[in-house]
């Protein structure tokens, strides 16, 4: 008995033309000599800027070494140095030479209040919080002390150590892997749909564009929630546990760690985007997630254990309370975008 097309309402539906599986070989071939190029591109790009990459990347960690210090160093109430002061900190700088700057000469001796300022993975800056007046001259309030007149802004106690002379190097290649899998993200997202796209249909199409948005979104967003909410908050909890230690952290071993993070969590991110596509496709409603809510919170309390690196229940929380905020989020996307599935017709 000769099946007839699958029909929606009075519409016909038919796949744009039928593939052999050689065919489908050699288009899944092209897609995937063609993501690979793009990696090679995007590698060899990152790898011109992967130290100011692996600087951005060990922001938190150094972050998190400099205030254990600091608060020590509030502890033993000794004399701080310059480079343990915070962000921020408002000190009365003493000229200790006289120094010529923009035409105006400042004599030994001069005070004046001064802002510290870290930018990461730069050196320390100094600026003013007051007009200098010399003489007749005035040098502006927001005026940036000569770095000449800084100590170095170095500590090996809050810098990563590598173990192997080919340990900085291989690192940087990592970096730049990473990097080049992360900014690649929408195109490999874009040649999968180019791949499946001629076994769709119309109406299916339609999803590709949202999910594919959506998708680079979310995943965004979970990496941006790693990097500045949820490892900052990890790595705070476990350089304090180590304060009857000298720390030592290998660079290596503290990059798969954030990486691991950032890729977990922009992974787990993605709820809201499969949730959409299966909503579409009518394989999942609002109803059937609304009855496995309990499922889920086991399911995404695991996940949060694993993604944590450390044991404490509030740290595990600060990775679980966003995954259930997007599975109710997602809910909501399943309710509003369900579509009922429709039967095949055959004869």
């Amino acid at each position: 008995m000769a099946e007839t097309p699958i029909t929606q309402g009075t519409t016909e539906l038919e796949p744009e033309g039928a593939m052999g599986f050689l065919d489908h070989l050699e288009e899944l071939r092209q897609r995937i000599f063609s993501v690979a190029i793009f990696l090679v591109v995007a590698f060899l790009v990152c790898w011109g800027f992967s130290k100011p990459i692996y600087n951005f990347l060990s922001v938190p960690v150094s972050e998190a070494l400099r205030k254990a210090k600091f608060m020590a160093v509030k502890a033993t109430s000794r004399v701080q140095e310059l480079k343990e002061l915070e962000n921020g900190k408002v000190v009365t700088f003493i000229f200790e030479k006289g120094v010529t700057v923009e035409k105006v000469s400042i004599p030994t001796g001069t005070t004046v209040q001064a802002k510290v300022v870290r930018d990461p993975g730069q050196p320390l800056r100094m600026v003013t919080i007051q007009p200098i007046v010399i003489g007749k001259r005035i040098l502006p309030e927001g005026f940036q002390l000569p770095s000449d007149l800084l100590p170095p802004d170095t500590d090996p106690a809050s810098q990563l150590v590598v173990h192997t002379v080919q340990g900085a190097f291989n690192l940087y290649v990592k970096v730049a892997f990473y990097a080049a899998i992360f900014f690649s993200i929408p195109y490999i997202l874009y040649q999968i749909y180019i791949f499946v796209s001629p076994g769709l249909y119309e109406h299916e199409k339609s999803y590709v564009w949202p999910v594919i948005i959506m998708g680079t979104f979310f995943f965004l967003l979970g990496a941006t929630f790693g990097y500045y909410i949820a490892f900052p908050r990890a790595c705070d909890f476990l350089i304090g546990e180590a304060e009857n230690f000298q720390p030592y952290i290998e660079a290596n071993e503290y990059f798969d760690l954030i990486i691991t993070i950032i890729l977990g969590l922009g992974l787990v991110f993605e709820i809201p985007t499969v949730v959409y596509f299966l909503a579409r496709l009518g394989l999942v409603t609002a109803g059937f997630l609304l009855r496995m809510w309990r499922f889920a919170v086991v399911a995404i309390l695991i996940l949060a254990a694993v993604l944590s690196p450390t044991s404490d229940i509030p740290n595990m929380m600060i990775f679980a309370v966003p995954m259930l905020l997007l599975y109710y989020f997602s809910v909501g996307i399943a309710f509003v975008f369900n579509r009922p599935r429709k039967e095949v017709v055959s004869g």
